[in-house]
């Protein structure tokens, strides 16, 4: 019976959940430190922009949110939001040396001009965090790979995101236990 509940301690350790939250902003403080090491820098810009343009599907948890918004980050800078297919041009470029991006949206009248930083990226997701403190607004701006994320609802895509680091975690339990075994087989080998 003790050993039973040893087993069993161990694989519930093993099983790691994602505790439930309010809003994707809380996922993504939970989530984000646990994948960074992971991620890639946005001077890796073949991640996120390629010639042809890679549709960025944005994530957002307002209950009346319903369009569908597109972001593309084209080679030389170039910039396209669509919101339900209409498309508005604009600028995105780097702050060399740094992990963040400006992004400027609408041209000069009546356009906007923001600054992000890097909070995660890789080939599936793409997240941003407004520069500054962000009182009564969204911190994340989350973004994910279209054709990966199209029908997730945004709790999916946090569940999607926080599944990079249970995988990570698996294959270093494995690996872990591997040496583990290799460990115990090399001791008792040599008793005999």
């Amino acid at each position: 019976m003790a050993e039973q509940n040893w087993i069993e301690t161990i694989l519930r350790s093993l099983n790691v959940e994602l505790p439930l939250r309010e809003n994707l902003d809380e996922y993504l403080d939970i989530i984000i430190p646990k994948v960074r090491k992971w991620g890639e820098d946005l001077g890796e810009t073949h991640y996120y922009s390629n010639p042809g343009g890679k549709p960025w599907l944005e994530v957002r948890d307002e209950e009346n949110f319903h369009n569908t918004i597109v972001h593309f980050f084209n080679d030389n800078g170039e910039y396209l939001r669509s919101i339900d297919g209409n498309v508005i041009k604009g600028r995105w470029r780097l702050l060399e040396g740094t992990n963040k991006m400006i992004i400027e949206a609408g041209g000069d009248k009546g356009g906007t001009s923001e600054l992000f930083e890097l909070a995660y990226m890789d080939a599936y997701f793409f997240i941003l965090r407004k520069h500054g403190t962000q009182r009564g607004r969204k911190k994340y701006f989350a973004m994910g790979y279209e054709p990966f994320i199209q029908y997730l609802e945004w709790r999916d895509y946090a569940e999607a995101l926080f599944n990079t680091y249970r995988s990570k975690q698996r294959t270093y339990q494995l690996v872990a236990g591997i040496i583990l075994v290799l460990v115990i087989l090399v001791i008792l080998l040599s008793f005999f």
